[in-house]
């Protein structure tokens, strides 16, 4: 009778862990639940049975989850339940025709580094090179580099 509760302890255990670690990963109840199932079987072999049935419980324990952490991986289980779309669109990096290099604009949101300003006509996405600059503050694009447009604050 010990060793069937001894059994059925590390097998929960087992399922736990892989249920941990393939379904839902984290810390959570899983996880915790198969560590008290794997303690407390060896617990009960050592209180039970004596220390060599103890050691011998806590060596199968070790093997068997193992073992099933790899049969489960080299399984097709997680083929079945893995992502498999790709990702392939791009952003759009084209620059309107009317902004240019030394033109103006006004900054339509903060620019905390990268934002929207007005210049041309055009609401664009800018980044800005000098640094923090507020909303409707007058700006100066003084660079183009891969589709980036790079603004400064307008010198008064």
């Amino acid at each position: 009778m010990e060793i069937l509760i001894i059994a059925i302890l590390i097998a929960v255990a087992i399922v736990l862990l892989l249920v941990e670690l393939f379904l839902i990963p984290g810390t959570s109840i899983a996880g915790l639940l198969s560590g008290c199932c794997f303690v407390f079987a060896c617990y009960f072999a050592f209180s039970r049975s004596g220390a060599t049935a103890g050691y011998i419980t806590l060596v199968i324990s070790i093997v068997a989850c193992a073992g099933a952490v790899v049969w489960f991986m080299r399984s097709k289980t997680l083929d079945h339940i893995a992502l498999k779309e790709e990702i392939t669109s791009t952003v759009d990096r084209e620059v309107p025709p009317e902004v240019k290099v030394g033109g103006t604009g006004i900054a339509i949101t903060r620019l905390a580094l990268i934002g929207s300003a007005e210049i041309a006509g055009r609401i664009v996405e800018v980044k800005s090179s000098g640094g923090f600059l507020d909303e409707k503050t007058p700006i100066v694009v003084s660079r183009i580099t891969d589709g980036i447009i790079l603004v400064e604050p307008l010198p008064v």
